[in-house]
This record gives structure tokens, sequence and C-alpha cells, in this order.
């Protein structure tokens, strides 16, 4: 069991990558407490790795507030004696995200609030809990936008992702020799409902997949297994690094500098 006797917090747990993660993390042992803002959802994802024999807790936990965080952070070690694993994966792309003269200061404002400092505040509880722990594992979730621009538009999303690209980086750095490791993983285009619902129509699909030199989507449970390795002890000599799970899609666009 790759995570037995661990307990992960993982923020949009309700579907796709966090849901996802939260079976596979489960399966090897880990005790989950699944949070996301969306309640039905997150307690189905709950439901579903109990009724496969596993432990876990469902939270409501809106990601930009600092005290429903806190409150997350503190339900892991009140239910199951502590945290070892912090997977800020909640995160927004919305309808209205497009450039930067056709995007909305509250399209901007909602993106990055939920984005960064969501993730932010997913460090800012969850560094003191794995201290307690003896070190850990956080892992953020940032998108292969962060390293190539987007043929859809899709300013404020891509921002948000490269800020999570760099935050990781610091913490890493910061959190090294405590025994903290920071790393993130960085998706291609995914079949998931967030996508889909952004790539509307078949043109727009085509436009990302064109790109994608495995020529489709990738599936949840394909990132989830990048996480599970960040978040288990094979990973024990990574920090500060971004796993880039998206079908080859970065290897065909950028160069090494």
């Amino acid at each position: 069991m790759r995570l037995d006797n661990k307990v992960a917090v993982i923020t949009g747990a309700g579907g796709g990558v966090g849901r996802a993660s939260a079976l596979r993390f489960a399966a090897e042992g880990a005790a989950i407490v699944c949070a996301d803002v969306v309640d039905g959802p997150n307690e189905e994802t709950a439901a579903m790795v109990m009724d496969a024999g596993g432990s876990a807790v469902a939270l409501h936990v809106d990601v930009t507030d600092a005290a429903q965080v806190e409150a997350m952070i503190a339900a892991g070690e009140s239910e199951f004696g502590g945290v070892d694993i912090v997977f800020n994966n909640a995160g927004v792309m919305l309808s209205g995200d497009d450039d930067a003269v056709g995007t909305s200061e509250e399209i901007i404002d909602r993106t990055l609030d939920i984005n960064v400092k969501g993730v932010i505040l997913g460090c800012k509880f969850g560094v003191p809990a794995l201290r307690r722990r003896g070190g850990g594992s956080i892992i953020n979730t940032a998108s292969f936008v962060a390293s190539v621009g987007a043929a859809t538009p899709q300013l404020a999303y891509t921002a948000s992702k490269g800020a999570v690209l760099s935050l990781t980086r610091e913490l890493a750095v910061v959190h090294a020799r405590e025994g903290i490791r920071v790393n993130s993983v960085s998706p291609g285009p995914l079949k998931t409902e967030l996508l889909m619902s952004f790539l509307d129509t078949e043109e727009k699909r085509h436009r990302r997949l064109v790109h994608v030199p495995m020529g489709r989507f990738g599936e949840s449970p394909e990132i989830a297994e990048a996480a599970l390795f960040l978040a288990s002890d094979e990973s024990s000599y990574v920090t500060g690094a971004d796993l880039k799970v998206d079908g080859g899609l970065t290897a065909a666009y950028v160069t090494p500098e």
C-alpha cells in the first residue's frame, strides 16, 4: 500500500481529478478529507471511498475563505490524527475568460481568487499540519497553459496557473529541509466537465487537440496516477518539480532555454 496510514486532504474532490485522486489514494491506504464547495458530488465521492472499504469525510469548503480552509486541515487532524498530504486541486475555468481586452474584471478576480489564493491558503494552513507530522507532500494543480500559450484565449486561467508554478517552486525551496515536499502536476487537455464546458464547440475542441501529439483528451484517472506518485514516498527526492501529464503537448512546443 503506497499511502498506508497516510491522511490526504483533497480540494475539488466532488468530481474530475479530485474524485479520481480521492478514490486512487484511498485504494492505496490513505484516509481522505474530501473538500468541495458543491456538497452533493463531494459527499458522493466520500461515500464511494467508504463503499470501497476506505475512510473518508466530506466537508463543505470554499478555498477562498481562510477560516474554511483552516477548518479543513483541522478536520484531517481531528478525524484521522494528522495530515500527510495536501492536494490543492480545486480550480475554475470560467466561460467569460477571454483575452486581455475581452475578459471582465469580475472574471479575472474570481479566477485568481480561487486558483491562486485558494492554493496559497491550502499551503498556509497545510504546512503547519505537515510540520506536526514531521513532513509530508503538497501537490498543486497547475496546467500545461502555464508553459505554453493556449490556442483558445483564457487569460485569467493561464495567468493563475503560471502563478501556481511560481509559488510551488518557492515553497519547495523554503520548506525542503523540513521534510515537506511541494510539487505541481500540469495536466494537458482533459475530458472533464470543466474543460468540455469551456470547449463548447467542435471547432474549439479541434483547435485544442490538434496540438496534442497523442491526439486525444486525457482522463482524470491518468492525472490521479501522477498525483499518487507525488504523494507517495516514491517521490522522496522530488520537490519543486512540475510533472506534465499532457499527451506530449509541451514537448512539441517548448524548447530548452
